[in-house]
């Protein structure tokens, strides 16, 4: 049959595709997930992501589809459910679930492009047409030529789709893209590769993105089936072997039974499984630094190896700072059961909230999964820093020792040879060359300067002097040192929930203090934050702080809790600021929160950060507090 005798008609209101075309989907990779689910269910073994100047293709050497045997009707017979029993749940070679259930994904690419060539071939019946989302009252679509129907890569059966003039555009290398698409399809083995062909680079994925895996500091598998991933992860520290399983879990998948109706109304008992891995990197440094990429961290819903919910992290987290670490990737099969209705969303952006499936995995994750794993999160980052600590210790009290020694050479070296020169080139004409000497010497002390100036820059520069009773407070004044650009590693603060905050290697305070701010010939000073109160005047760590501070002549400043007045030696004569406490809930004044973001400015002026407006710290402020009128 001649292309002009064929007739492309699709059974679908043609309205629905000028309104569902452009919104279907949010995401140029969400279309790419579902045309290599398509290439997936026709048991490709090849799916090629070729981008060009004016079209974005998508091939794959699946089974390709034939007008003749009624292929291309059935395609063109939009959101008829194409998964209705277990026969028709595998594809046609047999060894895999069909992803497909709705038999709207391919409409997908009508979000890229108005039109969108559709060719394909199958024993030799090659047939293409236009899908678009302008099509007549007749439902009829445009007919491709012989001629115009070509393929970029595949040379016998199989599907190209064409995405013309697309609206939305790829990242410009290969491995950005594929970054991004194994994060919504990682389904993908040397039984099904995804080749990505830009201008820039060829890249094929055959494999799970082991890259995620080796950067994690603590991993959890769930299932037998993930186990072989732990292959890939090394937490980075210093290779102890139980320092290395006290990061990694394996345990078996979560089962909670679940009483269903199925689509035909009857009842029936099933067993919902939750698989798949969860961890947390070691450090964010330098992930997603393309404003387009999808989230470093996520928790994702997949089913059939199909996404189903690239990140439900928002709905089970409480916005921790740990959260920023988690990722993951959930199978749960029981959403994709054939017997029970469809629970995801038709643009396979997620699923119906109220479906007890979505609804007990969720309250898993939220009370069980992301717990434990931000629990383990913390450990890694104490052992990390506790490694790092050690190492920077050694580092400054090296430095210190260095120090020392050079200062006590110098005064023993520089007194002798000013003198011997003195008497040796100036015995009869004392007044000529003295300047000479004295810049000879000095020259010789320069060194000294820089390894002062290596001893100053390792050493902490605030501590937030306090009792853990007054935790809030010291807590807001925390936030706004950060919030200010006040890195962790410059302050000391015992109470943080930041370890690069807290001592180095759970050293004594004190004899920090006596190390590197009075046994030192280095004369940075510390800049001391009391937060006063009479929790703190009766806590004798807190009190013997104020000593310390007192004892290494450190500048300082007052912030005080309502009901105490401030003692000597601490410096009251100048104004210091007042907030009140509430439980665990910070008051101030409008004037007293005046006076705390004028003190935090000055602190940090004064110590050299690059300090936000007043107006601007205002605004912070009052998200930590509540002001009292």
């Amino acid at each position: 049959m001649k292309s002009d005798d064929r007739e492309y008609k699709i059974n679908i209101d043609p309205r629905i595709l000028e309104l569902l075309g452009p919104s279907l989907y949010t995401n140029i990779y969400y279309v790419l997930g579902e045309l290599i689910a398509n290439a997936y269910d026709a048991s490709a073994s090849n799916v090629y992501i070729i981008q060009k100047d004016d079209c974005i293709i998508v091939e794959d050497d699946g089974t390709g589809m034939s007008y003749s045997e009624g292929d291309i009707g059935r395609y063109l017979n939009v959101a008829v459910e194409t998964r209705t029993n277990e026969e028709n749940s595998l594809t046609v070679s047999g060894n895999r679930k069909r992803m497909g259930r709705k038999g709207v994904g391919k409409l997908a690419a009508l979000s890229v492009s108005e039109n969108v060539f559709v060719m394909t071939r199958k024993n030799n019946d090659r047939t293409g047409f236009v899908l678009s989302r302008h099509v007549g009252a007749d439902h009829k679509l445009k007919a491709l030529d012989d001629k115009d129907i070509k393929f970029e890569k595949i040379t016998g059966d199989g599907t190209s789709i064409v995405m013309t003039k697309p609206q939305y555009g790829l990242h410009k290398t290969a491995e950005a893209i594929r970054k991004n698409i194994i994060k919504l399809f990682p389904l993908v083995s040397p039984e099904f590769k995804i080749h990505i062909l830009t201008d820039k680079g060829v890249i094929v994925i055959d494999s799970f993105d082991k890259e995620i895996i080796e950067g994690l500091g603590a991993l959890l598998l769930l299932g037998d089936d993930y186990k072989y991933l732990e292959k890939y992860f090394n937490t980075g520290l210093d290779g102890r072997e139980e320092v290395q399983k006290e990061f990694l879990k394996n345990e078996p998948s979560v089962n909670i039974p679940l009483v269903l109706e199925n689509k035909d109304g009857s009842v029936g008992e099933y067993n919902l499984e939750i698989k798949g891995w969860i961890g947390v990197y070691q450090t964010t440094r330098d992930r997603k630094n393309d404003p387009n990429d999808f989230p470093d961290n996520f928790i994702s819903l997949l089913s059939n190896g199909k996404l189903g919910e690239y990140n439900i992290l928002p709905i089970v987290g409480k916005n921790r700072l740990n959260e920023v670490y988690v990722v993951g990737q959930l199978h749960v099969e029981l959403f994709e059961e054939t017997k029970l209705p469809d629970m995801s969303l038709s643009n396979r952006q997620g699923y119906k909230t109220d479906d007890l499936r979505y609804v007990n995995t969720i309250n898993y994750v939220r009370d069980n999964l992301l717990p434990q794993i931000t629990d383990m999160r913390k450990a890694f980052a104490e052992q990390k820093n506790k490694e790092k600590n050690a190492q920077k210790f050694e580092q400054q009290k090296e430095s210190e020792r260095l120090l020392k020694e050079k200062v006590e050479e110098y005064k023993k070296v520089t007194s002798k040879g000013v003198v011997e020169r003195i008497s040796d080139k100036f015995e009869n004409n004392l007044p000529e060359g003295i300047k000479e000497i004295v810049q000879e010497e000095i020259n010789r002390f320069l060194p000294i300067v820089g390894i002062k100036k290596k001893v100053d820059s390792q050493k902490k520069r605030i501590l937030i002097s306090q009792t853990r009773k007054d935790k809030p407070l010291s807590d807001i004044i925390y936030k706004m040192l950060s919030f200010n650009g006040v890195p962790d590693e410059d302050i000391i603060y015992t109470n943080s929930e930041s370890e690069e905050c807290r001592i180095p290697n759970r050293m004594n305070i004190f004899e920090y203090l006596r190390g590197f701010f009075v046994d030192s010939y280095s004369d940075e000073k510390m800049f001391v934050i009391y937060v006063t109160s009479e929790d703190m005047s009766t806590s004798w760590g807190a009190v013997s702080e104020v000593g310390a501070g007192w004892i290494t002549q450190s500048e300082h400043d007052i912030f005080n809790v309502k009901g105490h007045r401030p003692q000597a030696p601490l410096n009251i004569a100048a104004e210091w600021q007042t907030s009140e406490k509430d439980g665990d809930n910070v008051i101030m004044t409008v004037i007293e929160a005046d006076k705390f973001v004028i003190k935090i400015g000055s602190i940090c002026d004064q110590l050299g950060y690059k300090t936000k407006s007043k107006s601007t710290n205002e605004k912070e402020l009052k998200k930590l507090i509540s002001i009292k009128k």
